[in-house]
């Protein structure tokens, strides 16, 4: 221990240690993907005994969890209004997808939920529901849950068609011209209906 780690607390030391296993286990989803990462080669990689991979985080699944919401924990999306959800979700997604700091963790959390179901289980029942039930509360209406989800699909398929597919045409698209296109789409989407 350091001198500097000796003033820490318990708690803090706790949150230095996650916060070390997080970024390994980032760097191994997006380098190794899922099914080939390890709570071995990410404690290995964050230089701590795999039994506090698992105590901090319970399983491989709970520890790939934990990276996909700490991915989405600024998430503009969830304090957005009506008005400003379409918005913010393409602001969310360009800021996951382009940011060189965040894209590697991105792609690689989008490509372990289409060739892992495991992955995509996590990533659905415990990152997203958060953010379709705020997105879903500020639709209202009989159809909010079908509307967030439809918000979801499209997030999602342009994710996967402009990042991992790479079509021609979107992939080189200008942000603002893809907003220009998609935003009315999005806002029609999720206003109430008449």
């Amino acid at each position: 221990m350091t001198q500097s780690e000796e003033h820490l607390t318990r708690d803090e030391r706790r949150q230095r240690s996650e916060a070390t296993i997080l970024q390994a286990a980032r760097e191994q989803f997006a380098d190794a993907g899922f099914e080939r990462t390890t709570i071995r080669s990410v404690a290995a990689a964050a230089a701590v005994d795999p039994a506090l991979v698992m105590q901090h985080f319970g399983s491989k699944e709970g520890l790939f969890a934990a990276v996909g919401r700490q991915e989405r924990s600024h998430a503009q999306v969830l304090q957005a209004s009506l008005a400003e959800v379409p918005q913010a979700a393409l602001d969310d997604l360009f800021a996951d997808f382009e940011d060189p700091a965040s894209r590697a963790g991105a792609i690689a959390l989008m490509r372990s939920c289409l060739t892992h179901q495991g992955a995509a289980d996590v990533l659905r029942d415990d990152v997203m529901c958060d953010i379709h039930a705020a997105v879903a509360g500020r639709i209202g209406g009989p159809d909010a849950d079908l509307r967030a989800s439809l918000l979801g699909a499209t997030m999602i398929g342009l994710s996967i068609s402009r990042y991992l597919l790479q079509l021609p045409t979107l992939s080189t698209a200008d942000r603002a011209d893809v907003e220009r296109v998609l935003l009315p789409v999005l806002r029609a989407l999720v206003s109430p209906q008449e």
